[in-house]
């Protein structure tokens, strides 16, 4: 009966958000992008490694970190709107610029490989070759279908996919929150609530976190809608993107704090599976599904972009099929020599820094204009993604 249930769900939000009066509607598809950007890959693997290592005290951490996101959103939301009414840029500005960008194409290289390393995991799952040899063998063949459509016929074919996955993506996750919400009124009538001890504590908690950033991340890709969007309608739809994103991610980290008893979990990318299990025999099923096209479509978007940013901040000096090669052999590097936990600590470090120099970028800005307070407030948040991008551990 549950199973039919969450597969109603599915299709039911599936069919809203194919509505021709919200797909149609401008505001929702400008806030989409950033919307699926956030609840990404970060939404299968956050909820255990908050629960595993934060205990009961999960939903704190988790409303700590959309906290942390929103303000470095305002930062890009700050940007944004000096961009539209500038009309000449300082050199220092444009220097700075050139730099945000380079950096973000670095951490688009560290992103795929998440995805990817994702991807990997996910694929061999529910199978009998679940184990790390076989998942990364799987990862870097999907680098190298990668590498050959962008060296041979670019990845417009391949982008197609993105729409969809985003509404399949959305639709499956709100059927794992109302599982989920089943599950814990269950657990509630049996008495049977669940606060786990915290592993990490103090300077090792604060560390923990900031590796984890790059799970919250995304709402950066308003910045570069111009071309699509106003001013105006970007700022407007981040804001709503992060609202929309910060609800589900909290709602999600409740339902699944209490309701397992965490400590007894052995922690790995794919352990929301084994959790989903004992909710409803069907949502493995659509988890999986939903990493494999969520990840792979995210895998396009920033390789596309990866190479886009690189010919872009060295004035074509590097090409990019070239870039696309750069992403594909760190890649597969991090993919044999690393663990996803550490390649998301990696991801975090890197969106960290790029988020410091907007930060810096925002402070120079509000200088110029005169706003003192403004201009402390970015200050510090450039300190904070300096500190994140500094001191980021992975996972145990």
């Amino acid at each position: 009966m549950l199973n039919a249930l969450i597969l109603s769900i599915v299709i039911a939000t599936g069919a809203l958000l194919i509505w021709p009066r919200l797909a149609n509607l401008q505001v929702w598809r400008a806030t989409i992008t950033p919307l699926a950007s956030i609840i990404g890959s970060g939404f299968l693997v956050l909820g255990p490694i908050l629960d595993v290592n934060y205990g009961g005290y999960a939903p704190l951490v988790m409303v700590s970190l959309c906290a942390v996101a929103y303000l470095f959103g305002s930062v890009i939301r700050f940007n944004i709107a000096d961009i539209a009414t500038q009309t000449t840029p300082s050199k220092l500005l444009v220097r700075l610029e050139t730099i945000a960008s380079s950096v973000l194409a670095f951490a688009f290289i560290i992103s795929v490989a998440y995805y990817l390393n994702l991807f990997g995991a996910f694929g061999v799952s529910l199978t009998e070759l679940n184990d790390q040899f076989h998942a990364n063998l799987l990862t870097t063949a999907v680098f190298a279908l990668i590498l050959f459509t962008g060296m041979t016929r670019g990845y417009a074919a391949l982008e197609r996919m993105e729409q969809v996955s985003v509404g399949l993506k959305l639709a499956i996750i709100a059927g794992l929150i109302f599982g989920l919400a089943v599950h814990f009124g269950e657990i509630t009538g049996q008495h049977a609530l669940q606060f786990s001890t915290p592993q990490v504590s103090g300077w090792a908690a604060f560390t923990l976190m900031a590796g984890l950033i790059v799970t919250v991340q995304g709402f950066e890709t308003s910045r570069y809608l111009g071309a699509t969007y106003d001013a105006h309608l970007r700022i407007r739809s981040m804001k709503l993107a992060q609202k929309i994103s910060t609800v589900i991610y909290c709602i999600y980290i409740v339902l699944l704090t209490y309701a397992f008893e965490f400590p007894l979990l052995s922690l790995d990318e794919t352990a929301i599976i084994e959790l989903m299990q004992v909710v409803a025999p069907i949502l493995p099923l659509l988890l999986v599904f939903a990493a494999l096209s969520a990840q792979f479509s995210a895998a396009i978007a920033d390789t596309s972009g990866s190479g886009g940013l690189f010919a872009e901040a060295t004035n074509g000096l590097v090409p990019e099929k070239i870039a696309y090669a750069l992403l594909v052999g760190v890649g597969v590097f991090l993919t044999w020599t690393a663990n996803v936990f550490e390649i998301i600590s990696y991801a975090s470090r890197a969106f960290a820094l790029y988020y410091a120099i907007q930060s810096s970028i925002a402070a120079t800005r509000a200088w110029r204009k005169g706003q003192s307070l403004q201009m402390s407030g970015f200050t510090l948040m450039a300190f904070l993604g300096v500190t994140a991008a500094l001191v980021g551990t992975p996972v145990e």
